[in-house]
């Protein structure tokens, strides 16, 4: 499965990507990343054969131009219901999304994000998309409010990605925004 925009072709990760890829995961640029951190290119190798078999949810951004790989975007359906054994619809989608910093600030984010969030509506039967961004990402809110999604909260001190020195944990600041299949334009 391949989604083709006017700049990028979203597709499942290849063998070969492993050096565009620990380019921009040797060092994430924000924390919530940090547990994807690639210390080699041996283990960004061995990392492409494991997303090599997520051919519908993961997809690897890449340039049109030159076939780099310069991020990547995935999410998986997820109940909207607290029980997941019920045979609810598992039509909610929370996406992630990753840009080697030498690539940001030019649309690409928006250009894949909007194309893969079209997807999700139109072919895998999203009903609702919803987002987390830590409060000092300012990058990632704006792109979800270009997006077209609403911020609906704000989680103080939410989630822990990394730690002090001395292993206490960090908790960031987490907002959600969210977009809606009826709203989606």
């Amino acid at each position: 499965m391949t989604i083709e925009t006017e700049r990028l072709f979203l597709r499942p990760f290849r063998e070969s990507d492993a050096n565009d890829v620990f380019e921009y995961l040797a060092e994430p640029e924000v924390n919530c990343f940090a547990s994807m951190k690639l210390h080699s290119l041996e283990e960004a190798m061995r990392e492409m054969k494991k997303r090599m078999g997520e051919t519908g949810f993961y997809f690897a951004v890449v340039l049109k131009e030159n076939e780099k790989v310069i991020g990547e975007i995935e999410a998986y359906p997820e109940s909207d219901e607290p029980r997941d054994d019920d045979g609810s619809p598992k039509d909610t989608f929370s996406p992630c999304w990753m840009l080697n910093k030498a690539y940001q600030g030019k649309g690409y984010a928006y250009e894949a994000a909007h194309a893969f969030f079209d997807y999700l509506f139109k072919e895998k039967g999203a009903r609702r998309i919803y987002a987390y961004t830590e409060d000092y990402n300012v990058a990632s809110q704006r792109l979800c409010e270009k997006l077209g999604m609403r911020r609906e909260g704000l989680f103080i001190e939410f989630v822990s990605f990394v730690g002090k020195p001395d292993g206490t944990p960090i908790y960031e600041n987490t907002y959600q925004y969210a977009v809606l299949k009826r709203e989606w334009r």
